[in-house]
């Protein structure tokens, strides 16, 4: 019998939420170890830029791409390396500090693999509906749709959860209704991209995807099609 003085202070992180941080701030010091001329040079002074023409997601990519109808592998990897590429430290911190807290909500009750496919492909979700919606928008860079779509996989068992008690649903999207109103809030005061549309496609897909990847998920839509 295990003694409660034993039990851990604090519940570990799941081991992906872990190894997203460490890819996402281990890319992070590259570049600005680089800028301070601490690694690789005088050279790795543009290593930042040139990651970003590399790797950042271009809806004119795209658009050309979809017209000439050549998927070249190289710019179809934007859909999610764009989300490990960030314009600076502070926004790779706050992804990092998200994906702690959300990924961690997440992967607890899903599991590291959902958690890590919501989190990949909801950036590609955010950059498809990016994409699609603002066709000239400047390129796409950093992990705040995958992000979202993280906290569209909350949301979603959140909304379950107050469904299981009789509680009014609605409650479950106070979190995005929230976030999204300090970026609209940001956006009258300063100007700015619309990149908030990334992020909103990204909640989307990450809600979307939880129907599935969520315990029992496709036990029930298996159900729900049988009955049909």
């Amino acid at each position: 019998m295990s003694s409660p003085n034993n039990t851990a202070p604090i519940n570990p992180l799941p081991a992906a939420v872990v190894a997203l941080v460490i890819v996402i701030m281990g890319v992070e010091a590259v570049f600005s170890l680089g800028a301070r001329g601490i690694l690789g040079g005088p050279e790795a002074i543009g290593w930042r830029l040139e990651a970003l023409n590399a790797y950042a997601f271009s809806p004119e990519i795209f658009w050309w791409m979809q017209d000439s109808g050549r998927w070249l592998p190289e710019h179809l990897l934007r859909f999610v390396s764009y989300g490990f590429v960030h314009g600076a430290f502070t926004q790779a911190l706050f992804v990092c500090v998200f994906v702690l807290a959300m990924g961690k909500m997440v992967g607890e009750v899903m599991g590291d693999l959902a958690m890590v496919v919501i989190f990949l492909l909801s950036g590609a979700g955010g950059a498809l509906g990016y994409a699609v919606l603002i066709p000239g928008g400047a390129p796409l860079v950093g992990g705040f749709p995958a992000v979202y779509g993280l906290i569209g996989a909350f949301t979603f068992l959140l909304w379950r959860s107050l469904a299981s008690v009789g509680a009014q649903q609605s409650r479950a999207f106070s979190l995005i209704a929230f976030l999204m109103g300090i970026q609209l809030l940001f956006g009258l005061l300063f100007g700015g991209q619309k990149d908030w549309v990334a992020d909103l496609t990204g909640f989307a897909t990450g809600f979307g995807l939880s129907f599935f990847l969520a315990p029992g998920g496709w036990a029930r839509i298996r159900n729900r099609v049988r009955r049909d």
